[in-house]
């Protein structure tokens, strides 16, 4: 080979290892400037409600506040009034109570289009009440004093009348394990979200005016209930009534003890005592 062949050769293979390191160096820096779509956040889980306990574990019996409360026979009573999860009827904001007074189920809204629906008993006739309110004031294994007028009506009441320091909390207390007490703005009803030992009185209208829920269902409904719960009582779920003047119940109970701490703005005390 000659000198000119010779060098003519080391030229082309220069040439050859030059452009093929800048087409490795242009490829590398193009893998680097290589922009794809951004990453799309994948939409959050629908919220799905905790599936709740069997019905046998729901009813049992149960120790509570240094009482015994006995087990429900559940298989007696007509499942609708169980409590279980069932598709949001009222299309009311999450934690709001629903009380339908046609259908004797009470609601407790929860998110994603589901509802926590628990049997309940209400007023016979004459003692119905409708209306707005909140849950101002809660208590477990609540004393009872029933009204002036309850008493007038009942004279074997007037042991428990206010004059007599009411009836304490127990098993045979009206008002059960739990009440929670409704209020419009400032005022006491005098109306109550309610125990009973009575289940057989479930889905039927048969107490003075208040709402009562079987004792284990009262003590769940309390414990998701937090300061400040709307409560609707209606007839019709999808289209909440007002209160009018002939639709107001003889009340249950007498009032919140004097000095009682209302739940409202003041966070940290009401949580600590509820």
């Amino acid at each position: 080979m000659s000198i000119t062949e010779i060098e003519s050769y080391r030229l082309s293979r220069r040439g050859f290892l030059n452009a093929a390191a800048l087409g490795a160096a242009s490829i590398a820096v193009s893998a680097c400037a290589t922009t794809g779509p951004e990453p799309v956040e994948p939409p959050p889980p629908a919220y799905v409600e905790q599936p709740l306990p069997d019905y046998a574990t729901m009813y049992a019996a149960v120790s509570d506040g240094g009482f015994d409360l006995p087990a429900i026979p559940f298989e007696r009573i007509d499942s609708q009034f169980l409590r279980q999860i069932v598709p949001d009827p009222t299309g009311q904001k999450p934690g709001t109570i629903i009380v339908d007074t046609t259908g004797h189920h009470l609601y407790l809204v929860r998110p994603g289009g589901q509802a926590i629906r628990y049997g309940v008993g209400l007023g016979r006739a004459g003692f119905e009440w409708s209306g707005d309110a909140v849950v101002q004031w809660k208590q477990k294994w609540p004393k009872w004093t029933p009204p002036d007028e309850m008493v007038a009506r009942q004279p074997e009441l007037k042991p428990y009348s206010a004059d007599n320091g009411g009836m304490p909390g127990g098993l045979k207390n009206p008002l059960g394990a739990r009440a929670l007490y409704l209020f419009q703005g400032d005022v006491d009803t005098l109306y109550r979200l309610h125990g009973s030992p009575e289940w057989k009185s479930i889905g039927k209208s048969v107490s003075s005016g208040c709402v009562r829920l079987m004792n284990q269902d009262i003590i769940d409904l309390y414990d998701r209930v937090p300061s400040k719960t709307p409560v609707i009582v209606t007839s019709d779920v999808s289209q909440p009534m007002v209160a009018t003047a002939n639709r107001q119940a003889i009340p249950i109970d007498a009032g919140v003890p004097d000095g009682s701490i209302l739940l409202g703005p003041v966070k940290e005390i009401t949580n600590s005592i509820f």
